[in-house]
């Protein structure tokens, strides 16, 4: 059985420094045009947790390119604050951050994850309220993030 229920891959994420020469960037790259940037939401709605902490002051910048069937590519510009988006870039610099996939069952997928070895870093609701996020570390023999995704 599958660890989250599912090996359907929904995301590629990208840390960036500066989402609007990235996007346009990538915008020439793929023909298209450029996406609109967002933002991450009031913490009112999106509780974003930071290694079990609430942190109201972690935010980004976010633009959405749909490169495939159902998987986007999704740019990340953190602000200054700590969080994980911030922590990467500051260590590793710009790159690819995490990979995603849709869960049904957030805490069960969660629960499963951190059965397995992994570790929750980071979560909150999506900036509408539409739906939530975990990241989890991939832990040993996993170098990568892991973002488990879940619409209401």
């Amino acid at each position: 059985m599958q660890l989250i229920g599912t090996n359907t891959l929904t995301q590629v994420a990208l840390v960036v420094n500066d989402i609007e020469k990235t996007k346009t960037r990538l915008a020439k790259f793929f023909g298209i045009e450029v996406p609109p940037t967002l933002g991450s939401g009031d913490y009112e709605i999106t509780k974003t947790e930071v290694k079990g902490k609430p942190s109201p002051d972690a935010a980004c910048k976010m633009a959405f390119f749909q490169v495939g069937n159902g998987v986007s590519l999704e740019l990340i510009e953190p602000n200054d604050v700590p969080s994980v988006w911030r922590d990467f870039l500051n260590e590793k610099g710009e790159g690819i951050h995490h990979i995603a996939f849709n869960v049904k069952g957030m805490e069960n997928a969660i629960k499963s994850c951190e059965d397995f070895g992994m570790e929750l870093v980071q979560k909150g609701n999506y900036g509408d309220g539409g739906g939530c996020y975990s990241y989890l570390e991939g832990g040993e023999g996993l170098p990568f993030i892991l973002e488990l995704l879940e619409n209401y």
